[in-house]
C-alpha cells in the first residue's frame, strides 16, 4: 500500500499498525503463560529440576521463534501462493524439537504437541482450512489433555491443560480481529482510489462535454463564414463575430468549470474554521443549519476563511461562536468571539473591507459591531434559489 498523504489517512495507518501490535502482544501474552505454568508444573517434581530447565529454556526459545510466523501471517494477503517453507522450516524445527524434548521430560502429550499445533495455527492457511485445522487440534489437545489429567491425577494441573487446550482457538480468534481490520483497512483504500478515479473520469467528461460542444459550434461557425465571405462579405463578418463569441462562452465555461473544481464545500470550511480555533484555544460553540449544504459556498467560502484569521490575529480571548443559518431569502452567517482585555476590534480592516466589497457583487451584505465585549461580524448572502 502507498505512503498516505493525508492527515486522516496517516492516522488510519497508525491505528492499523497499533492494532496488529495488540494482536502480537495477545499472542505472545498466550504463549508466554502456558510457557510459565508448565514450568511451574516441571519444577514441581521432587526428582530433579532438569524437567524444569529444559521446559523453562526450550518455552523460550520457541516463544521467540513464533515472532517469525506471525511476521509473515501480518503480510499473508500480500504473500504468494503456496508455503513459504524457507520462512517457517526455523520456527516450525524448534516447535518439534522443543515439544518431543519437554514432552518427554515431563511426561505429557499434551506439552508435546502443544508447540507444534500453536505453530501450525499460525500457518498462512487457504481459506477455510484455518477453521478445520483449529477445530481438530482443539479436539486433540482435549483429549490428550484428558489423558495427561487423568495419569497423574493431580488437581493443579487443571490449568495448564485447560488453556493449553483452548490456545489454538484463543490464537485463531485473536489473529481473525487482525484480519477483519485489516480487510476494513484494504476496502477503504480502494474506496477511496475508486473514488479519486471516478472524479478524474468525471472532470475528463465535463471537460470533454463542453470542448467538445463549443470546438464543434465555433468550426461550424468559421466553415460558414469561409463561404459567406466571397458573396456576402457582412454575413461573414457576422459569422466571425459569432465564432469569436464562442471562444468568450468556452472560456468562460472551463473557468467556471475550474472553479467549481477547485472549491472547497462549504461544510469543509466550516469544519476548517471551528478546527483551528479550537486549537488555538479557544471554547468553539458551532450551530450549523441541517441544510447548510445549499448555501452558496463560492460567496461564504472567503467570508469564512477572514473572519476566522481575523478572529485569531485579533481576538486574544476564550470564547467563540459560529452560526449558519437560513433567514428567509437570504444565509446569515455569524462569528462572534471575545477580546482580551486592551485588544482593539479590526472592524475597518483591509480584509473585511475586501470581503465588504465580495459580497457586495453578489447582493450580500457586511455588518461588524462591537456587542458587549464581542466582536461580532454577520454576513447576509442571498440563497441560491432566491438569486
Amino acid at each position: 500500500m502507498s505512503t498516505p498523504s493525508t492527515p486522516g489517512a496517516r492516522q488510519l495507518a497508525r491505528g492499523i499498525i497499533a492494532t496488529w501490535w495488540y494482536t502480537v502482544s495477545g499472542v505472545l501474552f498466550l504463549e508466554l503463560m502456558l510457557v510459565f505454568f508448565w514450568t511451574v508444573l516441571a519444577f514441581a517434581e521432587p526428582e530433579s529440576i532438569v524437567p524444569g530447565m529444559i521446559v523453562a529454556i526450550g518455552g523460550l526459545i520457541w516463544w521467540a521463534s513464533t515472532a517469525l510466523l506471525l511476521r509473515d501471517y501480518r503480510h499473508r494477503v500480500d504473500a504468494e501462493p503456496g508455503v513459504a517453507w524457507r520462512s517457517i522450516l526455523l520456527p516450525m524445527t524448534v516447535a518439534v524439537a522443543f515439544g518431543v524434548v519437554a514432552g518427554i521430560a515431563l511426561g505429557s502429550w499434551q506439552l508435546a504437541l502443544m508447540p507444534i499445533v500453536q505453530s501450525l495455527a499460525l500457518l498462512n492457511w487457504p481459506a477455510g482450512v484455518r477453521y478445520r485445522v483449529t477445530i481438530a487440534a482443539v479436539l486433540v489437545m482435549g483429549a490428550l489433555g484428558f489423558i495427561d489429567a487423568h495419569d497423574e491425577a493431580a488437581a493443579v494441573w487443571w490449568m495448564p491443560i485447560f488453556y493449553t487446550a483452548l490456545l489454538p482457538i484463543m490464537t485463531v480468534s485473536t489473529l481473525w480481529w487482525w484480519d477483519v481490520l485489516n480487510t476494513l483497512d484494504r476496502a477503504r483504500a480502494s474506496e477511496v482510489r475508486l473514488a479519486a478515479t471516478q472524479e478524474r473520469l468525471r472532470v475528463a467528461t465535463d471537460v470533454h462535454d463542453l470542448q467538445g460542444h463549443h470546438l464543434q459550434v465555433i468550426a461550424l461557425q468559421l466553415e460558414l463564414a469561409e463561404r459567406l465571405m466571397p458573396v456576402d462579405a457582412d454575413a461573414g463578418m457576422e459569422q466571425l463575430r459569432a465564432a469569436r463569441s464562442s471562444v468568450d462562452d468556452a472560456r468562460q465555461g472551463t473557468r467556471d468549470l475550474a472553479t467549481r473544481f477547485r472549491s472547497v464545500p462549504l461544510g469543509d470550511e466550516l469544519a476548517n474554521a471551528r478546527d483551528l480555533l479550537t486549537a488555538a484555544g479557544l471554547e468553539v460553540e458551532a450551530r450549523i443549519a441541517p441544510d447548510a449544504a445549499s448555501a452558496p459556498a463560492s460567496a461564504l467560502g472567503p467570508v469564512i476563511r477572514e473572519t476566522t484569521t481575523n478572529a485569531l490575529r485579533h481576538g486574544g480571548g476564550a470564547r467563540a461562536r459560529l452560526t449558519l443559518a437560513r433567514d428567509g431569502s437570504h444565509w446569515r452567517y455569524t462569528i462572534a468571539n471575545d477580546r482580551a482585555e486592551g485588544e482593539e476590534s479590526d472592524a475597518d480592516g483591509s480584509g473585511l473591507d475586501g470581503i465588504r466589497r465580495r459580497l457586495a457583487e453578489v447582493g450580500g451584505a457586511l455588518e461588524v459591531r462591537d456587542d458587549g465585549g464581542e466582536f461580532v461580524v454577520t454576513a447576509t448572502v442571498p440563497a441560491e434559489d432566491a438569486r
